[in-house]
């Protein structure tokens, strides 16, 4: 049977993207100068609960270099008995597979999916930027092992939770790497949603892209300058490919981040609102 004949089910990434918008590793260093003075305290994305009841587990879902990768499963509670979700593969943030993560991997929950919250650190958790872009780095140097990982948080929620469509979605590196996955499974990922990512320009890669994008950054971001958000939304509608970007004004980077002090309101709360819709449209059909 074609998987997308299936009852919906809602998978969410969250991952680092891929790509030459700009170099990647330039645009990452920009981006730990946004965060110079942060630290991973929870914003109101993390403390604002799910609309409904969830329940969430530490799970087993790939095996990368001989080891175990541990990450964060929640599902509706009212869900359990029910034919399977659709599916969000849910991308940390650069501080790491933290509670606010886990946070936010609960509210898509409460939305209606399956959501797992990946783990690209290898259960390391940053408490302080030096430390977050230690870790960063580490990744960076070994994309295999980071591509790996997504690939089977893929497979797992395929295979073991039988989602019928699978959505994937990060912020800040997990905003990369969302748009990473995606490159990554053209064919496969549903729908992806891009919060301040690196960001690939390349039409030649983004033809290949087989679902729908969402996309969100602030006008005061100076780690992915405006123009160079434009340059990729022209690019993908060169090709053909259905995006939708929204950049907020007033808004700095990080400024939906479950970590940090960048939080803006009015830009989080409209971002998170288009972001369920965006979801239960092209994952719930």
């Amino acid at each position: 049977m074609n998987r997308k004949t299936l009852p919906s089910i809602l998978l969410v990434l969250l991952l680092p993207a891929c790509g030459h918008a700009g170099d990647e590793k330039s645009d990452l260093d920009r981006m730990a100068q946004e965060h110079e003075h942060d630290k991973p305290v929870a914003s109101q994305a993390a403390t604002t609960p799910p609309v409904q009841e969830v329940t969430g587990e530490e799970v087993v879902y790939a095996e990368v270099g001989g080891k175990p990768v541990r990450g964060f499963l929640a599902k509706p509670k009212a869900g359990a008995a029910q034919d399977p979700l659709p599916a969000v593969i849910v991308i940390q943030e650069w501080w790491g597979l933290n509670d606010n993560i886990r946070q936010m991997a609960k509210r898509l929950a409460g939305e209606g999916y399956t959501a797992l919250a990946v783990d690209l650190y290898g259960g390391q958790v940053a408490s302080d930027p030096g430390q977050a872009q230690k870790l960063m780095q580490a990744v960076l140097q070994n994309r295999a092992a980071g591509e790996e990982n997504l690939r089977q948080a893929y497979n797992y929620l395929e295979t073991k939770h039988k989602a019928p469509k699978i959505g994937v979605i990060g912020w800040c590196f997990g905003g990369g790497w969302s748009l990473a996955t995606a490159l990554m499974l053209p064919d496969k990922i549903d729908a992806t949603v891009i919060y301040y990512g690196h960001l690939e320009t390349d039409k030649e890669k983004l033809g290949k892209l087989g679902m729908p994008v969402l996309a969100f950054f602030g006008g005061k971001d100076k780690s992915l300058p405006v123009a160079t958000v434009r340059q990729f939304e022209a690019a993908m509608k060169e090709v053909g490919k259905p995006v939708e970007v929204h950049v907020y004004d007033e808004a700095d980077h990080a400024f939906a981040n479950p970590s940090g002090g960048n939080y803006n309101e009015p830009a989080a709360k409209d971002s998170w609102q288009r972001t369920t819709a965006f979801f239960a449209k092209h994952l719930k059909s």
